[in-house]
């Protein structure tokens, strides 16, 4: 190891025991301290304002602080990219405070991809302004999903400064500004005056807008500023991420229009540990077809969990999922019951899904210091101020840099010295193996470019009519958004008209209450715990085949259940509780036809195509498996068909070539099955996705091409980026994807390389071999040799 700092300390007594210094360390470095630099407050600020964030310890502000509030006291768009814990803040708190003291009517919209970011900045506010007469007209309020109705009513009247998020924006406020727009309320017309003299919109933690996510809350942003200058204002607006590679461009996408970035980062930083662990594979055990089976990253990070709490570390513990982090929490608790009972209530779990008093419950337990270890989603992830974490532990690697990032700089923040450690413990998973033995591909590479697509007709349209619903639709307007062949398919669909003053709705057209701003597919489903009655969650109808169908364990804080009946037509899954030792996971099949060819390149017998699918599903049965990794059984079910239209990447691949290689007809189909889930793999790390946003099929002749074909499409309708993105980086993708198959030490291919948590086929047949030498005939063709 490295010499002695906090985080190789900590590792060290972890590590006591296992009969090695390093054990399951791949990798280790040390990310060395940082000086601030200050700039002088901008000579525009108010005195009130100055005096408040001195009385608060601000004596001066850093330069990107002092940059970026520039910028946007100067109405420019401005996104600010500096590192977590650096204040970002404050670069929006200055002009918004500054201009509500001057113009007591000037109003301010905070938007938050989380509640708990949301929540966490009003306190911030609130503290910084408390008991100031110049701000006491600004009552910064709350007005999401978790707000009582008397008090989004009060936030309306009376509050100059509304926290809020992309989902309650697109529903809640946007249909109240003009009487005839959005659904029928109580709120029409009551927005009007908060946007005519609307100053400043803050969208936090932007890099967490991608995706189909990304995509809606683009159009709810344009949405938004169309409203407000057809009130009367001109709003700007200001960005904020550690964690987005060029943040001007990446705000240009985000609301279409130009805006600057601020990337010099003044602020402190503590040293910090950066350590690579990859599970050893458990003696004995095998999974599907005999192949060997780390240990879990789970497992290994609730002992690292347990490990840290006993040596009094604050720890958060990212998960992939929410079963995982219940899993991982429950993990750390047994493990201390052992060895330090007295500590067992120190440690939970926190993810989305849980009711609002749960979370604002487990939140105030965590920023007091209740809690020393914390399982959680990436629901943590974003800008809350969690002060005094000394260590950061990511279960899996989170699909992109910019998350790895974003969860690393959790640790460090306040502490004293500001030292940290951060962990990431690999999953048996060809990506989590090729970063943890590539580090320089997640150390050294600069965080990506959010991937979203708003043009996608089939998000769109439905914004479109919204915004119709909302205040007419102009032409100018239509062909700054790239919509006039959507437009031309809504009005002859009778669903919009052309009057002289604009585009209109057709009467009784009322799109809000349709579009789910998340991506999910479909309604919502609650899960439901038929013994008690009480509402466990929900899950999107899409997704409910494969998470809550009749045999799946369900886990809800710390409990397991069993699902026994999922009406789809109903919108309910009734579960009831049990402890089972088993895990389960659903098989299904998938058919993939071709509905367009976008467009395509020949590189000597290799063909790569860009193209809209139709893509079908049906779950036909699921797997338990112990906790051990070992498969008990299969269980067989008889679901629907799900179709979905959506967009992929392929490529087909000659007969005769791979016959060449040594890859026969009988080698085919396993060859193709274990290059495609390697390359589903691999795909985050060219494209702000993650395995579980994607899907794949490959087939030894398609219908369509006559030929070899791997498909890997986007799972959401219409597609959300993903697949284009791998159709312009291909040769980089396929050969990482060849690199991590071939480095992986198996022998027969395992989930570190080729075998898949999702394969409907129950990852059968898969010929490790055959994919490297297809792959690397792949990257050869590409290449022309």
């Amino acid at each position: 190891m490295t010499p002695h700092t906090f985080g190789t300390d900590l590792l060290r007594r972890s590590l006591a025991g296992t009969g090695t210094d390093s054990g399951p360390i791949t990798h280790l470095s040390v990310i060395p301290t940082r000086t601030a630099r200050f700039a002088e407050w901008p000579e525009w600020v108010d005195d009130a304002v100055r005096e408040a964030f001195i009385d608060s310890g601000i004596d001066r502000p850093w330069i990107h602080q002092a940059q970026a509030a520039q910028h946007a006291a100067a109405g420019r768009h401005v996104a600010i990219s500096t590192g977590t814990a650096s204040g970002k803040s404050l670069a929006y708190q200055l002009p918004i405070l500054d201009a509500m003291v001057r113009d007591q009517r000037s109003t301010a919209l905070y938007l938050a991809p989380t509640k708990a970011l949301g929540a966490d900045q009003i306190r911030a506010v609130t503290s910084l302004i408390a008991g100031r007469p110049a701000f006491s007209h600004l009552a910064p309020c709350a007005y999401d999903g978790d707000t009582d109705p008397e008090i989004r009513h009060w936030a309306r009247m009376h509050s100059r400064w509304i926290f809020t998020n992309p989902d309650m924006l697109h529903i809640g406020i946007l249909t109240g500004v003009f009487a005839g727009g959005g659904a029928a309320g109580p709120t029409r017309g009551q927005w009007r005056g908060f946007l005519r003299n609307l100053r400043y919109i803050v969208v936090d933690e932007c890099h967490h807008y991608r995706g189909v996510f990304g995509a809606h809350t683009a159009l709810v942003l344009r949405r938004l500023l169309r409203l407000a200058r057809a009130c009367g204002s001109d709003p700007t607006v200001i960005a904020a991420s550690a964690t987005v590679a060029d943040p001007a461009a990446a705000l240009t996408r985000l609301i279409g229009e130009p805006a600057v970035g601020v990337t010099d980062d003044g602020s402190p930083r503590g040293e910090r540990t950066i350590a690579l662990w990859e599970p050893d594979f458990v003696p004995g055990v095998t999974g599907e077809n005999d192949a060997p089976v780390r240990r879990s990253a789970g497992a290994e990070s609730a002992r690292l969990l347990a490990d840290f709490v006993i040596e009094g570390a604050r720890t958060l513990c990212f998960g992939r999922s929410r079963r995982g982090v219940e899993i991982t929490a429950l993990g750390a608790r047994e493990a201390l019951s052992h060895s330090a009972p007295d500590l067992v209530d120190k440690v939970a779990a926190y993810r989305a899904g849980y009711l609002a008093d749960d979370r604002r419950r487990l939140e105030q337990q965590i920023s007091e210091g209740e809690l020393v270890g914390v399982a959680t989603t990436n629901a943590l992830e974003l800008g809350v101020d969690i002060s005094g974490l000394d260590a950061v532990i990511i279960a899996g690697y989170p699909g992109t840099v910019a998350s790895f990032w974003q969860q690393a700089g959790r640790a460090g923040r306040q502490r004293t010295s500001g030292d940290a450690l951060v962990v990431l413990v690999a999953r048996d998973d060809p990506l989590d193996t090729y970063l943890v033995h590539h580090p320089s591909a997640l150390l050294d590479t600069p965080v990506e470019a959010p991937v979203f697509d708003p043009r996608n007709p089939y998000i769109l349209g439905p914004h479109l009519l919204c915004a119709a619903t909302e205040f007419p639709l102009q032409d100018t307007e239509i062909d700054a958004w790239g919509a006039r062949d959507t437009v031309d398919e809504l009005t002859a669909q009778g669903l919009l008209r052309r009057r002289k003053a604009g585009w209109y709705p057709a009467a009784g057209v009322d799109p809000h209450g349709d579009i789910d701003i998340r991506g999910g597919i479909g309604g919502q489903i609650l899960i439901i715990d038929q013994t008690t009655s009480e509402l466990l969650g929900t899950v999107d109808s899409g997704r409910a085949p494969s998470s809550v169908h009749p045999g799946a364990v369900h886990i809800h804080q710390g409990r397991s259940y069993v699902v026994d009946e999922l009406d789809l037509d109903d919108g309910l899954a009734l579960a009831h509780p049990e402890e089972p030792d088993w895990t389960t996971s659903a098989r299904e099949t998938t058919e993939v036809v071709i509905t367009e060819i976008i467009d395509q390149a020949t590189h000597g017998p290799l063909t790569v195509a860009l193209a809209d699918v139709d893509v079908t599903h049906q779950v036909v049965g699921y797997l338990r498996t112990l906790l051990s990794g070992e498969v008990l059984d299969a269980v067989a079910l008889d679901m629907p068909r799900h179709t979905l239209h959506t967009r992929a990447v392929l490529y087909t691949l000659p007969d005769d070539e791979l016959a060449a290689l040594g890859i026969d007809a009988t080698r085919l189909p396993g060859a193709l099955h274990a290059a495609e889930h390697a390359a589903i793999g691999l795909l985050p790390l060219i494209a702000t996705c993650d395995r579980w946003d994607i899907g794949g099929l490959s087939t030894s002749s398609h219908p369509d091409t006559g030929l070899p074909t791997v498909f890997v499409y986007d799972g959401h309708l219409g597609g959300a980026g993903f697949a284009e993105r791998g159709y312009t980086e291909f040769a980089t993708w396929i050969a990482a994807t060849r690199d991590a198959v071939r480095a992986c030490g198996c022998d027969n291919g395992c989930p570190s390389c080729v075998q898949s948590p999702k394969c409907g086929n129950g990852n059968d047949p898969l010929d490790k071999a055959g994919a490297v030498q297809t792959l690397s005939a792949i990257t050869g063709w590409l290449s022309g040799t």
